[in-house]
């Protein structure tokens, strides 16, 4: 029980780190064109490529970079604590026997929620530290001067209280019904499809957690552009819902972009999010795969040998 706890629960988190990181420096700067796109509404340029050649124009080369250390320190933090929480908690709960559907539902909406309650404070620190310097076409926009990681803490703390670290929560806390969404299509299109074939080939698989990935990315993208505008926290709100991340803020926000943009507003810098979280998801789940796999067989061999 203790060995399962430990041993395989650290192998899968940090596989899961390791392939989140390499994902995301990957496909790094369609983030920064969908950060961009969410936050700053003023931008005339509405698609990626244009978004992206506009930052490296103004702001130069290694622009789609910028805060590539905090957001892959908080990814590696955040997959981490989610991929030991997935597996801990399924070996204490399955206990051997086969895992359900539902089991697994539960247990990634906990993993979750565990996640967003530890790992929030990481995030509002890097998406400011992201958009930090960056030239706004939003006159709205206070700029910071951050040095690093340790002084963003220091500054949000000291100028804005703790609670400020935890902008954005309860967005986050309504996103974790992104997985919970994503694995809900992707069982019932592998239903679906092997009722016309025998068995699914890699390819099928792909495509489907793909198209899966995909719809729950659209349907929570408001609850998203949200999350980024809290989080980014540089916005001069209605001085009445200073509770940043409470229910009539994000109320608030979202009437604000539809009033301002029609319902589209909610969607910007959708298709970067698309291109990105599709493309970042596959990648990083073959590197986690091609990972516990060697590991596993590593120590199987190392262990045949002790014996």
């Amino acid at each position: 029980m203790a060995s399962v706890l430990s041993y395989e629960s650290l192998v899968h988190a940090v596989a899961g780190a390791v392939g989140s990181v390499t994902a995301m420096t990957v496909f790094f700067p369609l983030d920064t064109a969908r950060l961009r796109l969410q936050v700053d509404e003023k931008r005339k340029s509405k698609t990626t490529h244009m978004v992206l050649l506009e930052i490296i124009k103004e702001e130069g080369i290694l622009a789609p970079y910028r805060g590539w250390f905090p957001v892959i320190s908080s990814l590696c933090c955040s997959n981490f604590v989610y991929f030991y929480t997935f597996n801990s908690l399924k070996a204490v709960w399955v206990k051997g026997q086969r895992s359900t559907t539902g089991k697994d539902l539960v247990v990634g909406f906990v993993a979750g929620v565990v996640n967003v309650l530890l790992t929030t404070p990481l995030w509002v620190v890097n998406t400011r530290l992201k958009l930090q310097g960056a030239k706004f076409r939003n006159e709205d926009i206070v700029p910071t001067n951050y040095k690093g990681i340790i002084d963003a803490f220091h500054q949000i703390i000291r100028d804005e209280g703790i609670s400020a670290l935890w902008n954005g929560t309860f967005p986050s806390l309504l996103l974790v019904f992104n997985p919970a969404i994503q694995f809900m299509f992707y069982e019932g299109l592998k239903r679906q499809l092997l009722k016309k074939r025998m068995k699914l080939s890699s390819l099928d698989v792909f495509i489907i957690g793909a198209v899966a990935k995909a719809i729950a990315t659209t349907l929570t993208y408001p609850m998203q552009t949200v999350q980024s505008i809290l989080r980014f926290g540089r916005h001069r709100l209605n001085p009445e819902n200073r509770t940043l991340g409470s229910l009539r803020n994000i109320l608030y926000l979202l009437h604000q972009r539809v009033r301002r943009f029609g319902i589209l507003g909610l969607y910007k810098g959708l298709e970067a999010k698309l291109l990105q979280t599709v493309l970042t998801a596959a990648l990083m789940f073959l590197v986690y795969e091609k990972l516990t796999a060697a590991t596993f067989t590593v120590m199987g061999l190392k262990r045949a040998h002790t014996h």
